[in-house]
Protein backbone atom coordinates (compact mmCIF):
# COMPACT_ATOMS: atom_id res chain seq x y z
CA UNK A 1 0.00 0.00 0.00
CA UNK A 2 1.41 3.38 -1.02
CA UNK A 3 0.88 6.72 0.74
CA UNK A 4 0.24 9.66 -1.56
CA UNK A 5 -1.51 13.00 -1.73
CA UNK A 6 -4.52 12.80 -4.00
CA UNK A 7 -5.69 15.49 -6.45
CA UNK A 8 -7.72 17.19 -3.72
CA UNK A 9 -4.49 17.60 -1.70
CA UNK A 10 -5.49 15.03 0.91
CA UNK A 11 -3.28 12.27 2.23
CA UNK A 12 -4.41 8.90 0.88
CA UNK A 13 -3.42 5.26 0.49
CA UNK A 14 -3.43 3.46 -2.85
CA UNK A 15 -3.05 -0.17 -3.84
CA UNK A 16 -0.83 0.95 -6.73
CA UNK A 17 0.36 4.23 -8.22
CA UNK A 18 1.32 5.32 -11.73
CA UNK A 19 4.94 4.72 -10.74
CA UNK A 20 4.10 1.16 -9.62
CA UNK A 21 2.33 0.44 -12.90
CA UNK A 22 5.29 1.73 -14.90
CA UNK A 23 7.67 -0.43 -12.89
CA UNK A 24 5.50 -3.55 -13.15
CA UNK A 25 7.19 -4.95 -16.24
CA UNK A 26 10.72 -4.81 -14.85
CA UNK A 27 9.51 -6.27 -11.55
CA UNK A 28 7.56 -9.07 -13.23
CA UNK A 29 4.25 -7.95 -11.71
CA UNK A 30 0.81 -8.12 -13.28
CA UNK A 31 -2.26 -6.32 -11.97
CA UNK A 32 -6.01 -6.78 -12.32
CA UNK A 33 -8.54 -4.16 -13.39
CA UNK A 34 -12.34 -4.31 -13.38
CA UNK A 35 -15.22 -1.88 -13.80
CA UNK A 36 -16.93 -0.27 -10.80
CA UNK A 37 -19.68 2.32 -10.87
CA UNK A 38 -21.38 1.72 -7.53
CA UNK A 39 -20.25 1.80 -3.93
CA UNK A 40 -20.97 -1.93 -3.64
CA UNK A 41 -18.92 -2.86 -6.71
CA UNK A 42 -15.95 -0.83 -5.48
CA UNK A 43 -16.12 -2.35 -2.00
CA UNK A 44 -16.32 -5.86 -3.46
CA UNK A 45 -13.32 -5.20 -5.72
CA UNK A 46 -11.23 -3.97 -2.81
CA UNK A 47 -12.20 -6.89 -0.60
CA UNK A 48 -11.34 -9.30 -3.44
CA UNK A 49 -7.85 -7.80 -3.77
CA UNK A 50 -8.38 -6.15 -7.17
CA UNK A 51 -5.85 -3.36 -7.64
CA UNK A 52 -7.51 -1.14 -10.29
CA UNK A 53 -11.00 -0.09 -11.35
CA UNK A 54 -12.46 1.97 -14.18
CA UNK A 55 -15.48 4.13 -13.38
CA UNK A 56 -17.52 6.63 -15.35
CA UNK A 57 -16.27 10.09 -14.41
CA UNK A 58 -19.60 11.10 -12.88
CA UNK A 59 -19.50 8.05 -10.59
CA UNK A 60 -16.06 8.57 -9.04
CA UNK A 61 -17.42 10.05 -5.80
CA UNK A 62 -19.74 7.06 -5.39
CA UNK A 63 -16.93 4.60 -6.11
CA UNK A 64 -14.70 6.29 -3.54
CA UNK A 65 -17.34 5.71 -0.88
CA UNK A 66 -16.86 2.00 -1.52
CA UNK A 67 -13.07 2.02 -1.73
CA UNK A 68 -10.59 4.66 -0.61
CA UNK A 69 -7.60 2.61 -1.79
CA UNK A 70 -8.12 1.12 -5.25
CA UNK A 71 -6.40 2.88 -8.16
CA UNK A 72 -9.35 4.45 -9.96
CA UNK A 73 -9.41 5.56 -13.59
CA UNK A 74 -12.23 7.88 -14.63
CA UNK A 75 -13.72 7.29 -18.08
CA UNK A 76 -14.40 10.64 -19.73
CA UNK A 77 -17.69 10.41 -21.61
CA UNK A 78 -18.01 11.68 -25.17
CA UNK A 79 -21.20 13.67 -24.58
CA UNK A 80 -20.60 15.10 -21.10
CA UNK A 81 -17.53 17.08 -22.15
CA UNK A 82 -16.97 18.15 -25.76
CA UNK A 83 -14.84 21.30 -25.99
CA UNK A 84 -11.22 21.34 -24.77
CA UNK A 85 -12.20 23.45 -21.75
CA UNK A 86 -15.06 21.09 -20.88
CA UNK A 87 -12.79 18.07 -21.20
CA UNK A 88 -10.19 19.57 -18.85
CA UNK A 89 -12.88 20.64 -16.40
CA UNK A 90 -14.42 17.15 -16.44
CA UNK A 91 -11.03 15.54 -15.94
CA UNK A 92 -10.05 17.76 -13.01
CA UNK A 93 -13.48 17.27 -11.41
CA UNK A 94 -13.05 13.49 -11.60
CA UNK A 95 -9.54 13.74 -10.16
CA UNK A 96 -10.57 15.94 -7.25
CA UNK A 97 -13.49 13.55 -6.64
CA UNK A 98 -10.89 10.83 -6.06
CA UNK A 99 -9.74 9.46 -9.43
CA UNK A 100 -6.06 8.71 -9.99
CA UNK A 101 -6.11 8.82 -13.80
CA UNK A 102 -8.46 9.34 -16.73
CA UNK A 103 -9.14 7.26 -19.82
CA UNK A 104 -10.22 8.67 -23.15
CA UNK A 105 -10.76 7.30 -26.63
CA UNK A 106 -10.65 10.80 -28.12
CA UNK A 107 -7.99 12.03 -30.50
CA UNK A 108 -4.34 12.76 -29.78
CA UNK A 109 -4.95 16.48 -29.27
CA UNK A 110 -7.10 15.64 -26.26
CA UNK A 111 -4.44 13.29 -24.88
CA UNK A 112 -1.82 16.02 -25.36
CA UNK A 113 -3.95 18.63 -23.56
CA UNK A 114 -4.57 16.35 -20.60
CA UNK A 115 -0.96 15.17 -20.39
CA UNK A 116 0.26 18.78 -20.52
CA UNK A 117 -1.47 19.27 -17.16
CA UNK A 118 0.38 16.25 -15.70
CA UNK A 119 -2.86 14.28 -15.68
CA UNK A 120 -2.18 10.52 -16.00
CA UNK A 121 -3.94 9.63 -19.25
CA UNK A 122 -4.88 6.15 -20.47
CA UNK A 123 -5.70 5.82 -24.16
CA UNK A 124 -7.81 3.15 -25.86
CA UNK A 125 -6.61 1.21 -28.92
CA UNK A 126 -7.56 -1.93 -30.79
CA UNK A 127 -11.31 -2.43 -30.95
CA UNK A 128 -12.96 0.77 -29.71
CA UNK A 129 -16.63 -0.27 -29.82
CA UNK A 130 -17.97 3.26 -30.31
CA UNK A 131 -15.69 3.62 -33.34
CA UNK A 132 -16.30 0.13 -34.75
CA UNK A 133 -17.83 1.54 -37.93
CA UNK A 134 -14.25 2.21 -39.09
CA UNK A 135 -13.45 -1.52 -39.02
CA UNK A 136 -16.88 -2.61 -40.23
CA UNK A 137 -18.03 -4.62 -37.21
CA UNK A 138 -17.09 -5.76 -33.74
CA UNK A 139 -13.94 -7.77 -34.42
CA UNK A 140 -10.31 -8.18 -33.44
CA UNK A 141 -8.02 -5.43 -34.74
CA UNK A 142 -4.55 -6.30 -36.04
CA UNK A 143 -5.18 -9.64 -37.77
CA UNK A 144 -3.41 -8.62 -40.99
CA UNK A 145 0.15 -7.39 -41.43
CA UNK A 146 -0.93 -3.95 -42.60
CA UNK A 147 -3.47 -3.50 -39.84
CA UNK A 148 -1.02 -4.71 -37.17
CA UNK A 149 1.64 -2.26 -38.40
CA UNK A 150 -0.90 0.60 -38.38
CA UNK A 151 -1.93 -0.41 -34.88
CA UNK A 152 1.67 -0.34 -33.68
CA UNK A 153 2.08 3.13 -35.17
CA UNK A 154 -0.99 4.28 -33.24
CA UNK A 155 0.64 2.97 -30.05
CA UNK A 156 3.72 5.04 -30.82
CA UNK A 157 1.69 8.18 -31.52
CA UNK A 158 -0.30 7.71 -28.32
CA UNK A 159 2.91 7.38 -26.32
CA UNK A 160 4.38 10.46 -28.01
CA UNK A 161 1.20 12.39 -27.14
CA UNK A 162 1.91 11.83 -23.46
CA UNK A 163 -0.31 8.91 -22.42
CA UNK A 164 1.11 6.72 -19.67
CA UNK A 165 -1.10 3.71 -20.38
CA UNK A 166 -3.42 2.19 -22.96
CA UNK A 167 -6.43 -0.09 -22.83
CA UNK A 168 -5.79 -2.72 -25.50
CA UNK A 169 -9.09 -4.20 -26.61
CA UNK A 170 -9.41 -7.38 -28.70
CA UNK A 171 -5.97 -7.39 -30.31
CA UNK A 172 -4.52 -10.79 -31.36
CA UNK A 173 -2.41 -12.07 -28.47
CA UNK A 174 0.81 -12.46 -30.49
CA UNK A 175 0.47 -8.95 -31.92
CA UNK A 176 -0.19 -7.55 -28.44
CA UNK A 177 2.85 -9.32 -27.03
CA UNK A 178 5.13 -7.98 -29.78
CA UNK A 179 3.80 -4.42 -29.48
CA UNK A 180 4.22 -4.52 -25.72
CA UNK A 181 7.92 -5.29 -26.14
CA UNK A 182 8.27 -2.19 -28.29
CA UNK A 183 6.30 0.38 -26.28
CA UNK A 184 6.83 2.12 -22.96
CA UNK A 185 3.09 2.40 -22.36
CA UNK A 186 1.52 0.53 -19.47
CA UNK A 187 -0.64 -2.03 -21.28
CA UNK A 188 -4.07 -3.07 -20.02
CA UNK A 189 -5.41 -6.11 -21.87
CA UNK A 190 -9.12 -6.49 -22.50
CA UNK A 191 -9.37 -9.57 -24.71
CA UNK A 192 -5.82 -9.08 -25.99
CA UNK A 193 -4.06 -12.00 -24.36
CA UNK A 194 -2.05 -12.45 -21.17
CA UNK A 195 1.06 -10.46 -22.09
CA UNK A 196 0.16 -7.10 -20.52
CA UNK A 197 0.82 -5.13 -17.35
CA UNK A 198 -2.81 -5.44 -16.22
CA UNK A 199 -5.61 -7.81 -17.18
CA UNK A 200 -9.05 -6.22 -17.50
CA UNK A 201 -12.57 -7.60 -17.50
CA UNK A 202 -15.96 -6.00 -16.89
CA UNK A 203 -17.37 -6.78 -13.45
CA UNK A 204 -20.73 -7.78 -14.96
CA UNK A 205 -18.97 -10.37 -17.14
CA UNK A 206 -16.86 -11.74 -14.29
CA UNK A 207 -19.93 -12.07 -12.10
CA UNK A 208 -22.07 -13.62 -14.85
CA UNK A 209 -24.76 -10.94 -14.97
CA UNK A 210 -25.69 -11.51 -18.63
CA UNK A 211 -26.78 -14.66 -20.44
CA UNK A 212 -24.25 -14.11 -23.24
CA UNK A 213 -20.59 -13.30 -22.68
CA UNK A 214 -18.18 -11.62 -25.09
CA UNK A 215 -15.73 -14.16 -26.48
CA UNK A 216 -12.83 -12.64 -24.55
CA UNK A 217 -14.62 -12.77 -21.18
CA UNK A 218 -14.98 -15.48 -18.57
CA UNK A 219 -17.75 -15.74 -15.97
CA UNK A 220 -16.66 -16.69 -12.46
CA UNK A 221 -20.13 -16.26 -10.95
CA UNK A 222 -23.79 -16.58 -11.95
CA UNK A 223 -25.55 -13.39 -10.89
CA UNK A 224 -27.86 -13.73 -13.89
CA UNK A 225 -29.44 -16.83 -12.38
CA UNK A 226 -29.56 -15.21 -8.94
CA UNK A 227 -31.26 -12.11 -10.37
CA UNK A 228 -33.71 -14.34 -12.21
CA UNK A 229 -34.56 -16.11 -8.96
CA UNK A 230 -34.86 -12.76 -7.17
CA UNK A 231 -37.32 -11.55 -9.82
CA UNK A 232 -39.32 -14.77 -9.56
CA UNK A 233 -39.47 -14.38 -5.79
CA UNK A 234 -40.51 -10.72 -6.20
CA UNK A 235 -43.40 -11.72 -8.49
CA UNK A 236 -44.43 -14.54 -6.16
CA UNK A 237 -44.55 -12.20 -3.16
CA UNK A 238 -46.46 -9.48 -5.01
CA UNK A 239 -48.99 -12.03 -6.30
CA UNK A 240 -49.48 -13.44 -2.80
CA UNK A 241 -50.12 -9.91 -1.48
CA UNK A 242 -52.67 -9.22 -4.20
CA UNK A 243 -54.42 -12.56 -3.50
CA UNK A 244 -54.54 -11.91 0.26
CA UNK A 245 -56.12 -8.49 -0.31
CA UNK A 246 -58.66 -10.05 -2.67
CA UNK A 247 -59.59 -12.69 -0.09
CA UNK A 248 -59.63 -10.10 2.74
CA UNK A 249 -56.81 -12.02 4.42
CA UNK A 250 -54.67 -8.88 4.67
CA UNK A 251 -54.38 -6.99 6.87
CA UNK A 252 -54.92 -9.42 9.72
CA UNK A 253 -54.80 -8.97 13.48
CA UNK A 254 -50.98 -8.89 13.47
CA UNK A 255 -50.82 -6.02 10.95
CA UNK A 256 -53.22 -3.58 12.63
CA UNK A 257 -52.93 -1.38 15.71
CA UNK A 258 -55.28 -1.93 18.62
CA UNK A 259 -57.27 0.36 20.92
CA UNK A 260 -58.85 -0.82 24.15
CA UNK A 261 -62.61 -1.24 24.19
CA UNK A 262 -62.88 1.38 26.92
CA UNK A 263 -60.94 3.98 24.96
CA UNK A 264 -62.84 3.21 21.78
CA UNK A 265 -66.22 3.57 23.50
CA UNK A 266 -65.07 6.89 24.96
CA UNK A 267 -63.97 8.01 21.50
CA UNK A 268 -67.36 7.14 19.95
CA UNK A 269 -69.18 8.88 22.82
CA UNK A 270 -67.04 12.00 22.29
CA UNK A 271 -67.94 12.09 18.60
CA UNK A 272 -71.64 11.54 19.34
CA UNK A 273 -71.58 14.35 21.86
CA UNK A 274 -70.22 16.67 19.18
CA UNK A 275 -72.95 15.58 16.78
CA UNK A 276 -70.57 14.28 14.12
Amino acid sequence: MQRIFDWSAKEAERTVTVADLRAARSLGKRYTQVTANTEEEAAAAEEAGIEMVVARARNVETVRRGSRRIFTTAALGFAEAVTPDEILRSAFKALTDGADAVITARGLSTVCALAAEDIPVMGHLGLVPRKSTWVGKLRAVGKTTDEAVQLYQRFRRLEDAGAFAVECEVIPAKVMSEIRRRTGLVTVSLGSGPDADALFLFTEDICGEAERLPRHAKAYGNLHELKKRVQEERVRALRAFRDDVGMRAFPGDREVSKISDTEFEAFVSALDAKGV
